[in-house]
């Protein structure tokens, strides 16, 4: 089987991260699915950004819980961009979506959009934080959920089983054979993040995984020109 691809926050190497311009970007790539991350802003709306703060990703200040759609509608993002509301995202790509819940708060929000928007078949929950999982699969029990782990990837394999995760996000740097091999044993799926040059797809060749997530097209191309 080929690898499945996943582009990091779009293609976040060569567009601003978490736009729709880099979704856009990362979906004429060619990637399996697109990975995104979750939050609420001041006024509950979910939101398309990574970090707590929007000084690294935008031309703002402060806390994105802090912030109303509006004010967050306000800054610049990166090349006029601006961030993102989940349901933006839906709409502008037609691509599988993985989800990533960085705030547990918004897992209530993200499930019932994927209800109202019936996205069950496009929408993969992902998360470090296991409330939010849990959250999701009482809310949503036919949603597929993936578990990301980073330093954690040592017990990933048994508390993706114990979620009802079928697949686990993990750090290359963290992952090892044993890791792999008790995924396996437990029928959980294995991608690795963030894979962005040959020495780093080797190594997850190597490991035997399911799939990477990255920054850059070349690795997207480099997968499909293998398959």
């Amino acid at each position: 089987m080929p690898l499945l691809t996943v582009g990091h926050r779009g293609l976040m190497g060569v567009e601003p991260e978490n736009t729709l311009r880099s979704f856009r970007r990362a979906e004429r790539a060619g990637v399996d699915a697109v990975e995104l991350d979750l939050r609420l802003s001041k006024d509950g709306e979910l939101v398309v950004i990574h970090d707590a703060e929007v000084e690294r990703t935008t031309d703002g200040s402060g806390r994105v819980a802090d912030l109303t759609l509006a004010e967050l509608r306000g800054l610049d993002a990166g090349r006029g961009e601006r961030v993102p509301l989940f349901t933006e995202v839906v709409a502008a790509v037609a691509a599988p979506l993985q989800a990533e819940i960085k705030d547990p708060a918004a897992a209530r929000s993200l499930a019932l959009a994927v209800g109202h928007g019936r996205l069950h078949g496009r929408v993969r929950a992902i998360s470090f934080h296991e409330e939010a999982l849990r959250e999701i699969r009482e809310r949503l029990p036919g949603l597929p959920v993936a578990l990301v782990t980073g330093r954690s990837t040592a017990t990933a394999p048994e508390r993706a089983a114990a979620l009802g995760a079928d697949m686990v996000s993990c750090e290359l740097a963290h992952l090892d054979p044993d890791v792999v091999g008790r995924c396996r044993a437990a029928g959980v799926r294995v991608i690795a993040w963030t894979v962005n040059d040959a020495a780093e797809l080797a190594r997850a060749r190597a490991l035997g995984l399911d799939g990477v997530v990255t920054d850059v097209p070349r690795i997207v191309r480099a997968v499909r020109t293998a398959a």
